[in-house]
Order: C-alpha cells, then structure tokens, then sequence
C-alpha cells in the first residue's frame, strides 16, 4: 500500500481509489428552483464539496477551489431523489490537482430502479500549507486502462485550460 500523503517525507504516487469519496444526501423542497427542480446551484455545492473531500485527502492536507473546468447537466434532479456524487483524481501535478465527479440520482421509494446519471464536472484544486502558498502532493499512479484513459483526457482538458488562458491575457495586453 502506498505511504499515506501525510506521513512526514511521504510523496509517493497514490492511485485514484486512494482517495476516491462518495457522499449522498436526499433533495428536499428547501433545494428548489422557480421550476420545481432542484436548483443546479445546490448541484454544484455538493460537487464541490466531494471533490474537496477527494483533493484533501490525495493531498494528506487543505485544499482549495482553484476552478470548475466544466459542469455538464444531463438531467433535472427533483424532491425526493437521492443525490449521490462519487469524485476521485484523475490528475495530479506537481501542487495541483483534477477532481472528476459523477452525479447520480435515485428516488428515495424505489430500490429498483438503476441511477440516473444526471450531470458530470471537472474541478481542478491546489494544495495549500498553513499560509495559503502552494504546497507540492503526491502523483497519481492510475492502475486499470479506465484510470490511465481518465489522465489523458484529464492532460487534454489541462492543456486546453492553460491554452485558453494564455490567448485571453495575449488580446488583453495586444501582445504574444
């Protein structure tokens, strides 16, 4: 097994199960929109949340929001599903980190049924230490195809982040 990340010295590369996380809670009417459904906001906290979870544990310490890549949503949620998000890493740098989350709904009354994939996101943290700098984490070290095939899209979305930010400070400052 490998070191935990908080173990003094310890930087070894941790696979995505590590510190994969999982929380549910049960949409009531305080969690509605105008339209009745459950309002996408409410969504996104929980997203945020359980990708926290998974980013301070991988860390062995805090970490902070740094962005939402992307918020898909697939489904309308409603009163009485149970919300469950399960996140892990799907990339790590050298003090950051991509989270991946999936969202799923099931009616409280029905064990029946399958879960609803209902929306999905990707939120990147950084590790900080106890003045808010950056602090270096442990690497990831994906074990299955479906673990490694997440990292390359992971780099993809990374790259296309980075990308995106340098075109928009270029026409900000009109030079390359």
């Amino acid at each position: 097994m490998a070191d935990r990340p908080d173990s003094p010295g310890a930087q070894h590369a941790l696979p995505p199960s590590f510190a994969r996380t999982e929380l549910a809670v049960l949409m009531d009417t305080t969690h509605v929109n105008l339209l009745g459904n459950v309002h996408g906001g409410v969504i996104m906290r929980q997203v945020d949340s359980t990708a926290g979870a998974v980013a301070q544990r991988h860390s062995g310490g805090p970490a902070v929001t740094a962005a939402m890549d992307e918020m898909a949503f697939l489904q309308p949620v409603h009163v009485g599903d149970i919300l469950r998000t399960m996140a892990q890493v799907n990339w790590a740098g050298r003090t950051s980190m991509e989270i991946g989350v999936r969202v799923e709904t099931e009616r409280w009354n029905e064990t029946t049924g399958k879960p609803l994939h209902v929306a999905s996101a990707y939120l990147v943290f950084v590790a900080i230490d106890e003045d808010g700098s950056p602090r270096k984490i442990p690497g990831l070290d994906p074990q299955s195809e479906r673990e490694r095939r997440r990292v390359r899209e992971a780099e993809i979305r990374r790259a296309h982040r980075l990308a995106r930010k340098q075109e928009i400070q270029e026409g900000r400052t009109g030079a390359p």
